[in-house]
């Protein structure tokens, strides 16, 4: 049985950076809605002789999502899943922000846990913006209801968020949806490690990919603030996760990790621009 690494945005980004380092143990399949984009991914994965291939998937759909998970298990041992797909306050309104990110986060922890086995990891990756969406605004204590209803948990997100004036809810939806994935992924840890499979969560920063560069000009005015001043590069982020799925991290669960090159350290908040 050869071991499968599933990655959802895998097509561009740090979801493919992590499918080209990945793929040197792992069998890839990459996941997203843009067939186009994830056909061209698998043909460059394979040009550098990576076995992988592409599944289409919504992760905001559950049935997708198991049909997802039921062919990664047909294909072999699913070792690895990194959850990487996402959307940002550029990409959709803010109820779709979301069900992507929050819903989808969801669906694939639980359509997963029934095909993963011992000694296997699952990522879900979330935001430095979690860190710095200010707490008043998180609706913590309706996290509560994701675990056994999860239309009536999405209601009461949009609840909240509805409160926020138009302009703004795109951010403030991001910030909870992301802020939420962190705190999925501790409380799922502890049902996953009945079965030996670790759960964590990274929070990435400013990176360079599609979904950066969209918020560049916004991003650019306090990446000054971080201690490494910079945008941090993909490879980097994947050597990350592929550190968290391996064996040498086999101790390692329940827990969020911050890649962002130093930016929440600062001290700064980017939401009020201020020191």
């Amino acid at each position: 049985m050869r071991d499968i690494c599933v990655i959802t945005g895998g097509g561009s980004g740090m979801g493919l950076a992590a499918a080209r380092l990945m793929g040197q143990n792992y069998y890839i399949i990459i996941c997203g809605r843009n067939v186009m984009k994830l056909e061209s991914a698998v043909e460059a994965l394979r040009q550098q002789g990576i076995e992988a291939e592409a599944f289409p998937c919504d992760v905001s759909d559950y049935k997708s999502v198991e049909k997802l998970a039921s062919y990664a298990k047909a294909k072999g041992r699913v070792a690895a899943v990194i959850h990487a797909a996402g959307m940002s306050p550029h990409m959709g309104e803010a109820k779709t922000i979301v069900e992507v990110n929050a819903l989808g986060t969801i669906y694939m922890n639980n359509a997963f846990y029934k095909v993963m086995e011992e000694g296997s990891c699952i990522i879900d990756v979330a935001s430095m913006s979690a860190y710095l969406t200010p707490k008043i605004v998180m609706p913590v204590r309706n996290y509560k209801y994701s675990i056994d209803n999860p239309s009536y948990f999405i209601k009461k997100i949009m609840k909240r968020v509805n409160i926020f004036p138009k302009k703004v809810q795109k951010g403030v939806a991001y910030g909870i949806s992301k802020h939420f994935v962190i705190w999925f992924a501790k409380q799922d840890a502890a049902r996953f490690g009945r079965k030996g499979v670790r759960v964590i969560s990274i929070s990435p920063g400013n990176f360079e990919t599609p979904m950066g560069e969209l918020e560049k000009e916004e991003a650019d005015t306090y990446t000054k603030y971080s201690a490494l001043k910079r945008f941090g590069h993909v490879e980097e982020i994947a050597g990350l996760f592929a550190f968290c799925s391996s064996n040498e991290a086999g101790y390692l669960t329940g827990v969020d990790i911050l890649c962002d090159g130093g930016l929440v350290a600062s001290g700064i908040n980017p939401l009020l621009r201020k020191k």
